[in-house]
């Protein structure tokens, strides 16, 4: 009983000295710039004791003596206090949004900003965009000096992407993407809430580490990675719904009659049912709705720290029968292992989408636009409303929901990398990763279909296709990296090996007709009778799609830095890619570049306007080996009709396409000169770039005599290509107090673009290449562009619009500046504007009072013209009791029977200036032990634009070699109000 009584009186002596060992801790959390930080977790180390700051970012907690604080919040660096026995503890966070400015990724490795001697541009998370985007390349649109984005409203179409000009004729002009130290990798693999950073490479020093596959840039992505300390659980989601934001303003029934009645004009008894149908409406939804919900967790402990992710987006579209459906899965894992020395880590990202696509789209856009309003959608019967007579018209109601496609994609990327600290300053690493894609394709033509034979052949009783094809990437790289530091030198060296095997297009196509139902759809094959129908074939896809590239490099690089104040790159790629000719399968792609932090020197001390100040200057050479197939150098055989033999028709076979075993790299040098710098104590901030960029040897097919060559044409390195310009981006921040902030920023680019050759001196032709013919009605052979030495891609060439001569007929100049009612096709042509951009600027807003944020961004577009074909074919008085017209196309004469003809006439403006978007945010906090903070926002896209163009929208695409050509094919962009919250657990 004794020793029972003496245990329990030890025990509560015990107790009793930890209770007075427990005391109150206080204490204020701030910004390194003084404001008040409030929602910081405040936690004692090794336990659930928590709490959080409030509004004025105090916070109070009971600690026993000796404990350790830890300090967390979202965008803040992770902080650790050894209290001891002090019972006050204030302490000054560093904002993670600061931080990864300071430090920019770059080719296998990453530099202090301070230290480049390279044009990079950082982007981070409250830069991006905001909006329903599911297009990860969207989020910087309009945030980057040169990177020029155009987008429609398509929910499936990805943007054209392209960073100082086009540098290739090839169809690939967008930049290179490497997500995570994967080269070449998926951007939609990646859901914008994953997005930490986008590094974008401008210059040819930051790229050519990159060799063959930077001509066009490199954008470095990302993603958010764990942090040790307490688990962080974040939820954000949003909803939204959109409008058309602008229409055709084309004629209605009464309208159209009227001006037929004026001209002694009427509808054929065919057409006029007594409708008043607005096919806009028709094939377009009153409202589309998406929404998007992202989950996450992270966190670590010291030796491993991990980062999780599930989102799922659904993304409706304005046409009827289109929208998007995905969810993307993330895991980021990285561990420590042996004293340190090692971390590996692990990536594995997977996106499942559904795409419902409109089966002829563009068909469905200009029959949405032409077709005439006294026709109903459907007869009085129920059945679909048609005439047949009328060539070229094809109910686009009906031909909606008649047909499906959908598109299922899955794709996965993984990598395991693992760096190793080695003696003597070294390190070494090795990544390992994997990607694959997989594309099943359905379409579906009910039985409906086959009354638009003039169309495309749909078969008997409905038409399926189903394809299904798989790309896989395997890439190794391996490099060792030497940091050392020899009094006030220091160098930085990289050595590394790069292999890649691509296998691209490995699977099949098949369609066949003949179905019992039309509800069985493209599910079952095996139900139809294709053999039945005597002329049907079956259409296994096109040949040349399966493929293997091999890619295999050697790389260097040196970086050597004296007292942080002059600096030195030089880098080397040696790449070996088999889609080149035999003989010219390797490629050197050098690069040096050097800066002098004029700051440091000490004239400098003294004066207090400039807090930074550096020149840069480099010069490298980049190459290009997309845009073209592991065939363009091999000789292909294939069909070539039939010929007579011996009484009968045989089929003939042989060459196609011929080889060249001389076909090699397009080079594009760079010449970039950059000044950086930041006055009055970072109060103001920015850069300028001026850069000479040149493209050689550029791939092309040229004409051969067939005598040399069968197929009469042979791909070559001959043309040449320029980009010159100037970029300036500015930051501020005008006003920053305990209470109020204000941030702006604004980015402008000049790109003057030319072609500067386009010849082979071994091959005929290239050069003055007539491109994009709309193939108008009674237009056959027109064309509006141009591919022609000393002009710039997509340089429109057209008749020259002379107004109308007394009788109100259009007329011309002729090539001898002679007026004429009858101009020649392409003799008659002149250079008439470009659809290149004078001038892109964006300028975002950014306001903060207390919990209230308000931001807002401009972006806008100058100097470029756009071809109006869509326009010019509306414009026909003289066919209007056939097809719809726009309502300004009344005051033209009926008589006028060149009025629709493609000229200058058409080319307009395509000057905007666009608020892009707008949100107002309130943040919620000290909600409770487990809810740190709610977001609370409203938002709007596309709220207005302030343009002169007349179609529907003036962000024409910029991509391809026919830019700012519109024609009846731009899906409706859309006005986006969003109701948002971001939650942190």
């Amino acid at each position: 009983m004794k020793s029972k009584i003496t245990f329990l009186l030890l025990m509560s002596f015990l107790f009793m000295g930890a209770s007075a060992q427990q005391r109150a801790v206080t204490g204020r959390v701030t910004a390194t710039n003084g404001t008040v930080v409030p929602g910081v977790t405040v936690t004692q180390k090794g336990t659930g004791n928590a709490t959080v700051t409030n509004d004025q970012g105090n916070y109070a907690i009971s600690l026993p003596t000796g404990s350790i604080l830890v300090f967390t919040s979202v965008n803040y660096r992770t902080e650790e206090i050894n209290v001891g026995d002090r019972t006050v503890v204030n302490i000054s966070l560093t904002d993670t949004t600061t931080t990864l400015s300071d430090v920019v990724v770059i080719g296998y490795g990453n530099q202090n900003r301070k230290q480049l001697t390279s044009a990079i541009t950082t982007v981070k998370p409250d830069e991006f965009n905001r909006g329903a985007i599911v297009d990860p390349a969207q989020l910087l649109q309009g945030k980057v000096a040169g990177l020029n984005i155009t987008a429609s409203g398509n929910p499936n179409a990805p943007a054209a992407v392209i960073l100082r000009g086009a540098s290739t004729l090839n169809s690939s002009q967008s930049p290179f993407y490497v997500i995570d130290g994967i080269p070449g990798a998926d951007i939609s693999i990646l859901a914008p809430d994953d997005i930490a950073t986008f590094d974008v490479l401008k210059d040819a020093a930051a790229t050519a580490i990159y060799g063959n596959r930077a001509a066009n840039g490199v954008i470095m992505v990302t993603t958010k990675k764990g942090r040790k300390g307490q688990a962080t659980v974040s939820y954000a989601g949003y909803v939204g719904f959109e409008k058309v934001a602008k229409r055709l303003e084309m004629m209605n029934s009464d309208e159209l009659r009227g001006l037929l009645t004026a001209n002694g004009q009427a509808f054929t008894p065919a057409d006029d049912k007594g409708a008043f149908t607005d096919w806009q409406k028709e094939v377009q939804q009153s409202s589309a709705t998406s929404h998007n919900h992202n989950l996450s967790i992270s966190g670590g402990t010291e030796k491993t720290v991990y980062s999780a992710s599930i989102n799922y987006a659904k993304k409706e579209g304005i046409m009827r029968f289109s929208d998007l459906d995905r969810v993307i899965v993330r895991l980021a894992l990285d561990q420590m292992a042996i004293n340190d020395k090692v971390k590996f880590s692990l990536m594995v990202s997977n996106s499942n989408s559904v795409a419902n696509n409109v089966p002829y789209l563009n068909t469905v856009l200009t029959q949405m636009i032409r077709y005439l309003p006294v026709s109903p959608v459907k007869n009085a019967d129920g059945t679909y409303f048609e005439n047949f007579a009328t060539v070229n018209s094809y109910n686009p109601v009906a031909m909606m929901e008649q047909s499906q496609s959908k598109l299922k994609t899955n794709t996965l990327i993984g990598s395991f990398n693992t760096n190793v600290k080695l003696p003597f300053d070294l390190t070494y690493d090795v990544n390992i990763s994997y990607q694959n894609s997989n594309r099943l394709l359905g379409e579906y033509y009910n039985a409906y279909f086959s009354k638009y034979s003039a169309l495309a052949n749909f078969g008997t009783n409905g038409l399926a296709l189903r394809n299904s094809y798989q790309n896989t990437v395997k890439t190794l790289e391996t490099f060792l990296t030497w940091n050392k530091r020899f009094g006030e030198h220091s160098l930085n060296a990289v050595l590394g090996y790069s292999w890649q095997e691509s296998i691209i297009g490995e699977g099949f196509q098949t369609t066949s007709t003949n179905f019992p139902v039309d509800n069985i759809g493209y599910n079952n094959l095996a139900l139809s009778n294709p053999y039945a129908i005597g002329p049907f074939r079956v259409d296994f896809g096109a040949d040349g799609i399966y493929q293997e590239v091999r890619l295999i490099s050697d790389f260097a690089r040196v970086n050597y830095n004296f007292r942080n104040k002059y600096l030195l790159q030089a880098s080397v790629r040696r790449d070996g890619s088999s889609v080149f000719g035999a003989n010219n399968q390797w490629g050197y792609f050098p690069s040096v570049g050097a800066s002098w932090r004029i700051i440091q020197e000490d004239f400098m001390k003294n004066q207090t306007l400039f807090s930074d100040l550096k020149l840069r200057a480099s010069y490298g050479v980049t190459g290009n080996s997309t845009g073209f197939n592991a065939y363009t150098a091999q000789i292909m055989s294939g069909s070539l009709g039939t010929f007579y033999s011996n009484g009968t028709q045989t089929a003939a076979y042989g060459p196609t396409q011929a080889d060249n075993p001389e076909l090699e790299w397009e080079r594009t040098s760079m010449t970039n000169i950059g000044l950086d710098f930041a006055l009055l104590k970072g109060k103001i901030s920015g850069s300028l770039e001026v850069y000479d960029k040149n493209t050689t040897g550029m791939i092309y097919g040229y004409n051969v005599n067939p005598a040399l060559i069968p197929t009469g044409r042979i791909t070559a390195n001959g043309g040449s290509m320029n980009n010159k310009g100037i970029e300036l981006t500015l930051t501020a921040t005008p006003v920053s107090t305990s209470k109020f902030k204000w941030n702006t920023s604004i980015n402008l680019a000049h790109n003057r673009n030319e072609i500067t050759s386009l010849t082979n001196p071994l091959f005929a032709g290239g050069d003055s290449v007539r491109i994009t013919s709309p193939n108008g009605q009674g237009q056959t052979g027109s064309s509006i562009q141009i591919l022609k030495s000393g002009k710039p891609v997509g340089q429109f060439f057209t008749l020259d619009y002379a107004g109308k001569n007394a009788n109100g007929v259009s007329q011309y100049y002729d090539n001898k500046g002679v007026l004429t009612l009858t101009p020649l096709i392409g003799s008659d042509y002149k250079y008439l504007g470009s659809p290149q951009p004078k001038l892109l600027a964006g300028w975002s807003n950014s306001f903060s009072y207390g919990n209230i944020d308000l931001n807002f961004f401009f972006r806008g577009c100058f100097g470029n013209k756009i071809f109006n074909a869509t326009r010019a074919d509306l414009f026909r008085p003289s066919t209007a009791q056939y097809s719809n017209i726009l309502k300004d196309a009344a005051a033209e004469s009926v008589n006028d029977v060149n009025v629709f003809r493609y000229s200058s006439r058409f080319i307009e403006s395509g000057n905007y200036v666009r608020l892009d978007n707008a949100t107002l945010a309130y943040t919620f906090r000290n909600l409770g032990p487990h809810i740190r903070n709610i977001r609370a926002y409203v938002s709007g896209n596309n709220l207005f634009v302030i343009t002169n163009y007349t179609g529907i929208d003036p962000e024409i695409s910029q991509g391809g070699l026919a830019p700012g050509y519109d024609n009846n094919n731009f899906y409706p962009r859309t006005r986006t109000i969003l109701l948002g919250v971001n939650v942190t657990f």
